[in-house]
């Protein structure tokens, strides 16, 4: 199936010299196992079940934001045990780590993607309650 995409253009060029770099054959193979990739991290993302200790690290333009990203902390503050910020230029850098309903958690995330402004969302679960057996060993 063919299909159109707009996407910035110096995005495009590193997106190019990354598949030719790693000698794949074309570019419609780099985006269909980086649409597999996506595929797949989101699909992790839905299946999280159970209590969580999650971090999540998402960068954004700060003077275009903060205060939306500062409500949503706020209204996810039974989640979030810690935050860390840091400035590098007009873009930050914010980490948040959660403990908690694996809903709430994916909740925050999805919550955090919904800004312009904000670039990247990663998500990486550190424990998941309903995996791990019971005690310590």
């Amino acid at each position: 199936m063919r299909t159109s995409v707009n996407i910035p253009e110096g995005l495009l060029a590193e997106f190019d010299r990354v598949w030719r770099e790693q000698d794949l054959e074309n570019r419609s193979r780099a985006v269909r196992e980086a649409m597999e990739e996506y595929v797949e991290r989101h699909s992790r993302l839905a299946a999280m079940d159970g209590d969580v200790v999650a971090l999540i690290g998402f960068d954004y333009r700060h003077a275009d934001v903060i205060r939306d990203l500062h409500a949503v902390q706020h209204t996810f503050q039974d989640v979030i045990l810690n935050t860390s910020h840091t400035h590098q230029g007009e873009w930050c850098l914010e980490s948040l780590f959660c403990r908690g309903p694996a809903e709430r958690v994916r909740d925050l995330t999805y919550r955090l993607r919904d800004f312009d402004a904000v670039r990247r969302v990663k998500v990486m679960v550190i424990r998941d309650e309903a995996a791990e057996p019971h005690g310590h060993g």
